[in-house]
């Protein structure tokens, strides 16, 4: 059976001796009196406490059960609704949210390491209270005080839950083409009629309510993207005191049978003539969506951190305990039959590779919410902006990078194991599974990758990478003296002119060659994201050699296995993109 332990040693050297976040929050006047280590502290040990206890025991069982679906009627596994409960009722789902509206107020700093320990225990149910998560943060930034004071407390307060209704039938990532309709009405609503597929949580037993954001488009509504408007549409309409009234004209036609995340119910929703409020202003309603659709992608990065530091833990706890053969240098364990495998450097390969990937990744997510902290607390306007920069370049490659690393994570644990991570009993097969869906909902990878390319270098002409250069580059000047981490700085300094050298290439043939945005994005991106892991790996070498210990030593030696092993990947990736598009747009269409 699986093991799962919080990794709260190595995000509290992250939080406090890679990033200070102590002193950072001191520095920004709505945090200072907010939050302060004791509490966090006290909010990790809770949170691994209940996940491990509560969640995680539910994670295999929930996958074995499934979602069941029976005549619009959607149930989630034992134990689920219990447990939703518990984490409602422990202040959870509103512990990153305004206080305003019932909730805590704590920084993304701290709730990207408890959302981490949830998707580790159980990426099923982390789905639920973290789609709600994602409505109510859309709906405080755009919705007026009315619908905020009637639904958001009851979201954070886990009575109510929320989703995101955005891919319909006939169109995926081109939501300039819905269909869904709201048509006016005279008391200011809109009737709502559509289809939405692919609706995570969208029916489910665990809350009294669901309130749903939909995409929808009014009848003289512009053509493409620019006619599309947001309004929320609840299961149960709301009576003025605040309770659950009558049935909305709202329903599931089916649940998907899926691969992985099979406790999750992801439905067809029907939305037939239902009563529906506008959320921000007419036919804005992408951009409010995407405040969610950002939360939701640092998200999936950390679904897939959490699922690759399960499969570490398991695979090197196996590795410690399975006898197979003998070291290359003499028997280790002369005592038994065969030493433990994980005397084959091979197997330790596989190790350092999935551990290189999760706290560089862990490190990374810090990184990406210290900016989002940054471009919400911050008093200074050029901060801010500056800040808002860095986390709109670095969107797609906290959802992507981190999500394609994390199911090659799980792939390298699996192997590990060897037949025994085939089958159901050692819990391998099911993190692959699981972890396969944070690669495409969200924003596809591949769509990821366009953004990064697309909008974040060729549209403002590498100003955004040029910022993020300037950064690492400031660092290896700082580091590049220290013996210690010379030759890491070095590293990290070549990957940065690399990158530099690829997005040049790109902005240079883009306005000519349209296709070479398209055929260079994965490429770049997966090169970019290694250099942003070479950059966590410099800030935590710098933490930890500072210090003593074999927690240090040990974060030092997996840094020298990623800037030798891993690193290199970064050359190729570029090489790879500079080889251009024409090869791949040279096949006709008919040949395929």
């Amino acid at each position: 059976m699986p093991v799962f332990k919080a990794p709260l040693r190595d995000m509290r050297f992250i939080l406090d001796e890679v990033f200070q976040a102590s002193e950072l929050w001191a520095r920004l006047p709505a945090l200072a009196e907010q939050v302060d280590r004791d509490t966090v502290d006290a909010i990790l040990e809770e949170a691994a406490k209940f996940n491990e206890n509560v969640v995680f025991p539910l994670n295999r069982s929930g996958d074995e059960e499934g979602a069941t679906f029976n005549n619009g009627v959607v149930t989630t596994p034992a134990g689920f609704k219990d447990a939703f409960k518990q984490y409602g009722e422990g202040g959870w789902i509103g512990l990153g949210a305004d206080p305003r509206w019932g909730g805590q107020g704590m920084p993304k700093m701290v709730t990207v390491m408890t959302e981490e320990i949830l998707f580790g225990a159980n990426p099923s149910f982390a789905l639920y209270p973290l789609l709600g998560i994602g409505a109510a943060l859309s709906m405080s930034q755009h919705a007026g005080d009315e619908l905020n004071e009637r639904y958001l407390p009851k979201i954070y307060s886990g009575e109510w839950s929320g989703t995101m209704c955005l891919t319909e039938p006939h169109a995926g990532t081109d939501l300039g083409i819905i269909k869904t309709k709201a048509i006016p009405q005279a008391d200011g609503s809109y009737e709502i009629s559509g289809t939405k597929i692919f609706i995570t949580g969208g029916e489910h037993d665990l809350t009294s309510n669901i309130i749903h954001l939909v995409l929808a488009k009014l009848p003289d509504a512009p053509a493409g993207s620019k006619g599309i408007s947001l309004f929320l549409v609840p299961k149960f309409l709301v009576n003025d005191d605040g309770s659950v009234g009558a049935r909305n004209a709202v329903s599931a036609g089916n649940i998907e049978h899926k691969m992985g995340i099979k406790a999750s119910a992801t439905c067809v929703m029907n939305f037939d003539g239902a009563k529906g409020w506008l959320v921000g202003e007419v036919n804005k309603g992408l951009a409010a969506m995407f405040v969610m659709m950002n939360y939701e992608r640092l998200s999936m990065g950390l679904q897939g951190i959490g699922a690759s530091e399960v499969a570490y833990q398991n695979a090197a706890a196996y590795a410690k305990d399975r006898i197979q053969g003998r070291s290359a240098t003499g028997a280790k364990q002369p005592e038994k039959a065969a030493d433990s495998i994980l005397v084959h450097a091979d197997v330790r390969r596989m190790l350092l590779k999935v551990r290189a990937h999760n706290e560089a990744g862990r490190c990374f997510a810090m990184y990406v919410s210290k900016y989002l902290d940054l471009a919400k607390y911050s008093t200074d306007d050029d901060e801010k902006a500056a800040a808002a920069n860095i986390v709109a370049l670095m969107t797609p490659v906290a959802k992507a990078f981190l999500t394609d690393k994390a199911f090659d994570a799980c792939v390298e644990a699996q192997q590990v194991f060897g037949g025994h991570g085939y089958v159901r009993e050692w819990g391998m097969e099911q993190l692959v599974r699981d972890t396969r869906i944070a690669q495409i909902y969200e924003g596809a990878n591949g769509i990821q990758a366009l953004d990064l390319v697309g909008r974040k270098l060729v549209s403002n002409h590498g100003a955004f990478i040029n910022t993020y250069l300037a950064e690492v580059r400031a660092l290896v000047a700082a580091t590049e003296q220290d013996a210690a981490l010379t030759g890491f700085a070095q590293a990290t300094a070549e990957a940065a002119n690399d990158i530099a050298s690829a997005a040049e290439w790109i902005l240079s043939v883009a306005r000519t060659q349209p296709n070479e945005i398209s055929g260079a994005s994965v490429d770049f991106l997966h090169a970019f994201g290694l250099l942003c892991y070479a950059h966590m790996w410099l800030l935590m070498a710098q933490a930890a050699g500072k210090q003593q210990g074999a927690f240090y030593a040990d974060k030092l030696v997996v840094a020298r296995f990623f800037f030798a092993r891993l690193l290199p990947e970064l050359k190729a990736r570029v090489s790879a993109l500079k080889a251009g598009s024409d090869m791949m747009m040279a096949l006709e269409a008919s040949s395929f």
